[in-house]
């Protein structure tokens, strides 16, 4: 069930994400570079909100009622997209406001969906259950399903008839997720003992506060020092917020005017580091528990190498696609947006493949702990770069690079994927309290918040029709140039986790 709720949600977003750029420079007619870094704002705030949403879910609303209320509001930014693509012949200052309204929508109402949906996979098993990796991996599933069609419905549809109608069919999708959800929730949505699962918020349910478990029974009891009132004030200590409000002040005022990014950055990096060390500052947290979440944000810290590269995908990649990529085949040419159906469908194809694999290697003790699996998704990431900047070495200008380059650079950045992002997923579900479980989803996704910025500062570096960049006083002059920044990133991030691997093991007391 949940499974074909996030498909739906993922069909909505990645259907928008696919013709987002193509729809800013073709229809808006916005710079590619401007467009760029539009992509990278918003998809960082798209990963920023979450923490917010894992917030009011754990303390507030629950898991259920904070997807609920995230869907519509993503259905009704869909459709704003909608109405701002309908005016744009007509009235093109409205329609530019409503594509920051539609947009804006999107950021709220993902941030109240995504981590709530994930952090309600691992609630389904009990603590220590070894299949919790594998359900991942095929939830994972479900996301690039709707990943997957998605750019070929929306996309055709943008670049074929409308844009309009590609944002329209992406409303419609994240509205079947709703009524998938809300149809089949209370059936399928509860423990073994037939719990529901997501109805209270975390801090209010009769779950424990710290991790416990009874080593007679294996099972999951409730902690006997259930939070008192007391220790609730010293969590949410006045000294300790303002303590942590001025570090964010001191960060907005260095990212602002040392760094020299624009405001949506600044409040995303600043958010971030803040954010993240007011959490690991809470006096309720235990020493075990504090170095698990010391791990998640280590791990989480590596993520943003891999995430920046990888969603070049929506934004240089889409505009390689476009512009430099032979894209005939038997006399018809595909869509520049489609390419970006090749990353899910492998995922569909691979996902219990690797599944298996990981089930497999359990059953034998020889499963690699998470920080090694992160390891390889990284490894992997950076070889599938370097398949795309061979491809590309000499060509420039009006040359175009063989489509089966960047087909081979999606397969490989996939299992890569496979590697590191269900695996993240799970590890952050299984380290974290659970009275700070979707907060700290929330936290795992500031990570990718902070890539998808990144990302869009990096794609502006694009050598768009051979106009010359620099990356740090280096050249940036061809494809080529270009698409080894990605391969040295990600490949020096690789070999330092793995040299790093064995202590994070260590830090994850029993946990792996």
């Amino acid at each position: 069930m949940l499974f074909f709720t996030e498909m739906w949600e993922r069909f909505s977003y990645y259907g928008m994400r696919a013709i987002l750029v193509l729809f800013m420079t073709k229809m808006l007619s916005f710079d590619s570079k401007f467009a760029s870094g539009i992509y990278g704002n918003f998809t960082a705030l798209v990963y920023l909100t979450p923490l917010i949403g894992g917030f009011i879910a754990d303390r507030y609303w629950g898991n259920r009622r904070s997807i609920v209320v995230g869907g519509i509001t993503m259905a009704i930014g869909q459709f704003i997209l909608f109405f701002c693509a309908s005016l744009i012949s007509t009235n093109l200052s409205l329609a530019t406001t409503l594509f920051v309204v539609g947009l804006t929508a999107l950021v709220i109402g993902n941030g109240l969906f995504k981590p709530n949906i994930s952090t309600m996979v691992n609630q389904l098993y009990a603590p220590g259950d070894k299949r919790v990796d594998a359900a991942f991996s095929i939830f994972y599933m479900g996301i690039n399903l709707g990943a997957f069609f998605s750019p070929l419905i929306c996309g055709s549809l943008a670049e074929k008839v409308d844009f309009k109608w590609g944002f329209f069919a992406a409303g419609i999708g994240m509205s079947m997720g709703l009524v998938v959800f809300q149809m089949l929730k209370n059936k399928y949505i509860v423990t073994a003992d037939g719990r529901q699962i997501g109805t209270v918020p975390t801090r209010k349910s009769d779950l424990e506060v710290r991790d416990t478990e009874d080593p007679k029974t294996n099972k999951f009891v409730p902690d006997a020092n259930s939070m008192s009132p007391a220790e609730k004030g010293k969590e949410f200590s006045m000294a300790r917020v303002g303590v942590w409000l001025v570090v964010y002040a001191a960060l907005w005022f260095v990212f602002m005017q040392f760094v020299g990014f624009n405001w949506i950055s600044t409040l995303v990096f600043a958010t971030s580091i803040s954010a993240s060390g007011f959490i690991i500052t809470d006096p309720m947290l235990t020493s075990v528990e504090r170095s698990r979440i010391i791990v998640i944000y280590i791990a989480a810290f590596f993520v943003i190498f891999f995430w920046s590269a990888f969603e070049q995908a929506g934004a240089s990649l889409t505009l390689f696609a476009d512009q430099q990529t032979e894209r005939h085949i038997f006399g018809f040419e595909m869509p520049a947006s489609w390419f970006q159906s090749v990353n899910p469908l492998a995922i569909i194809v691979f996902a219990p493949i690797f599944a298996m694999l990981w089930t497999a290697l359990g059953k034998r003790n020889k499963e690699p702990a998470s920080p090694m699996k992160q390891a390889f998704g990284l490894l992997l990431l950076s070889l599938g770069y370097l398949v795309i900047a061979i491809g590309v070495k000499g060509v420039s200008g009006a040359a175009k690079a063989s489509m089966f380059w960047l087909l081979g650079m999606y397969i490989l950045h996939t299992f890569g994927e496979l590697c590191l992002s269900p695996i993240g997923l799970s590890m952050v579900a299984r380290l974290s309290p659970t009275r700070l479980a979707s907060l700290l989803m929330g936290v795992w996704f500031l990570a990718n918040a902070m890539a998808n910025d990144f990302a869009g500062m990096l794609s502006k570096l694009y050598p768009e029709g051979g106009k010359a960049t620099s990356f740090f006083g280096h050249p940036i002059v061809t494809l080529n140039d270009f698409f080894m920044i990605f391969v040295i990133l990600s490949g020096v991030a690789a070999l330092v986790l793995f040299l790093l691997s064995r202590v994070l093991i260590k830090m994850m007391h029993g946990i792996r």
